[in-house]
């Protein structure tokens, strides 16, 4: 992928998720299909999937701003999507983050993150924003439940107005999606 020069206007989309685990890869199917868009310059996309300790170090290479892409239990309708504007880490110290990479949590990718650049003098990205997806079921079996399937473009579309427009929500606002919206 083409890196674009200036780093405080740089933004990674990071697909988060284990695709073995059904709606659990919501995130790496979105990602998977946000890549085959036209992009704004200043965009670049990953599958992270599983691998939160890649993504912390990714992150040191300098990001203005973040958005992750994950299954997103808040107690919506299955394929109900959100988009979330991330205040801080969370609750967990940087410390504390601990490092099995395949089971690190988006709060615990930024925990380590902070550490990181704590050490590094690197800086975190300025923004966090996180689309999410409300699962139906995360239990073993690969493949998107029928909502969760249907809720990928919604996403995908939600993602590239934030990239082309530079959208402002700060608070959670669910997009409605399919059956979903209200």
């Amino acid at each position: 992928m083409k890196r674009p020069q200036d780093n405080s206007a740089r933004t990674l989309v990071a697909g988060v998720g284990n695709i073995f685990l059904g709606d659990d890869g919501f995130g790496v199917e979105t990602v998977r299909r946000l890549a085959a868009e036209q992009l704004p310059d200043h965009a670049e996309v990953v599958d992270i999937g599983v691998r939160g300790v890649h993504l912390a170090y990714e992150l040191l290479d300098g990001y203005d701003t973040l958005i992750l892409v994950d299954a997103t239990a808040r107690g919506g309708a299955p394929g109900t999507v959100y988009l979330i504007e991330a205040e801080h880490a969370g609750g967990i110290e940087p410390q504390g983050a601990l490092l099995d990479g395949h089971r690190m949590s988006p709060d615990a990718v930024l925990a380590l993150l902070e550490t990181l650049c704590a050490g590094t003098g690197a800086r975190p990205p300025r923004r966090t924003l996180v689309v999410g997806c409300e699962p139906a079921g995360v239990e073993e079996g690969i493949g998107l439940s029928p909502p969760v399937a249907a809720a990928v473009p919604e996403a995908v579309g939600l993602i590239l107005g934030v990239l082309r427009d530079g959208e402002q929500e700060s608070s959670a606002r669910p997009a409605a999606v399919g059956e979903a919206a209200k």
